[in-house]
């Protein structure tokens, strides 16, 4: 990969978008929720990369009795929407900024017409108000997506153990995946699939209220009480304000040589940090 995969991405200069994006991502992953089979850790809620964006992934299309599926992918680069079916047929619509209703509207008229029925809630997207939508910024999005996406490929195939997909989770707009250590957390019931355990999570934001900028993550449950004492890559520091965990900032990625390997030393450390401890 060349520098240019990490583009600039301040978030001040495309939150807008971002916003118009996350609220698209949304209405989809609100589709895959309801028409998807339960995955364990809410997997069947969450989107997934592509070479030009977001998709859904093929969803099984339960009234069909062809064994039928349909896939929604949010095109990044060309700023559209696409649904397709493996029936051969494709439906398309731009990406201008529509508001939270015509775009949940639209999409769902789209599937109806697709022989999809899905049944969300629309009070989530009721609002009318006009978004925004810069289709240079969202190809920029969906570059910088793409290149994580295939660090964070890379690192989780290093991972002893069973891990989650890298998926993009909507109601945070952040890409993550998931590093499970095969023990229990002592006291909490087997049962409980979502506490029960011992996990690392390494992910990325575009930024947030705690922090206006984009940034890399990698947070450990439950928390390993001295993993602070042990060293971070050039560039990283251990965060315990209102979340605990290693932090490195995508700017520091923009312009440098072989930002790949900036990238997965960060995650490679902080994993055998936390590995190390959560014994």
């Amino acid at each position: 990969m060349s520098q240019s995969n990490f583009p600039a991405l301040t978030l001040a200069d495309w939150q807008p978008t971002r916003d118009t994006l996350q609220t698209y991502s949304k209405v989809l992953g609100k589709i895959r929720r309801a028409l998807t089979p339960p995955q364990k850790h809410w997997w069947h809620i969450s989107l997934r990369m592509v070479p030009t964006g977001l998709t859904t992934t093929p969803i099984p299309i339960s009234d069909a009795d062809d064994d039928a599926t349909f896939e929604m992918i949010l095109d990044l680069q060309q700023a559209q929407l696409l649904i397709t079916t493996n029936r051969g047929e494709n439906w398309q619509t731009p990406l201008t900024g529509q508001s939270a209703q015509e775009f949940c509207d639209t999409v769902l008229a789209a599937l109806a017409k697709l022989g999809v029925a899905v049944e969300i809630d629309r009070s989530l997207f009721a609002d009318e108000t006009p978004l925004s939508l810069d289709p240079a910024a969202a190809q920029k999005c969906g570059q910088a997506l793409a290149a994580i996406d295939g660090v964070f490929k890379q690192f989780k195939a290093e991972l002893p153990g069973e891990t989650s997909p890298v998926q993009l989770w909507p109601h945070h707009f952040d890409l993550a995946v998931l590093w499970f250590s095969g023990r229990k957390v002592p006291g909490i019931d087997p049962a409980d699939e979502e506490n029960a355990d011992e996990q690392m999570n390494f992910g990325f934001s575009t930024g947030d209220e705690g922090m206006p900028a984009p940034y890399f993550y990698a947070t450990a449950y439950p928390w390993p009480a001295d993993i602070t004492a042990a060293p971070l890559p050039a560039g990283a520091t251990w965060h315990t304000q209102s979340w605990k965990g290693g932090l490195l900032m995508y700017e520091s990625l923009v312009g440098v040589e072989e930002p790949e390997q900036k990238l997965l030393a960060f995650l490679r450390a902080v994993q055998q940090a936390g590995s190390a401890l959560m014994k």
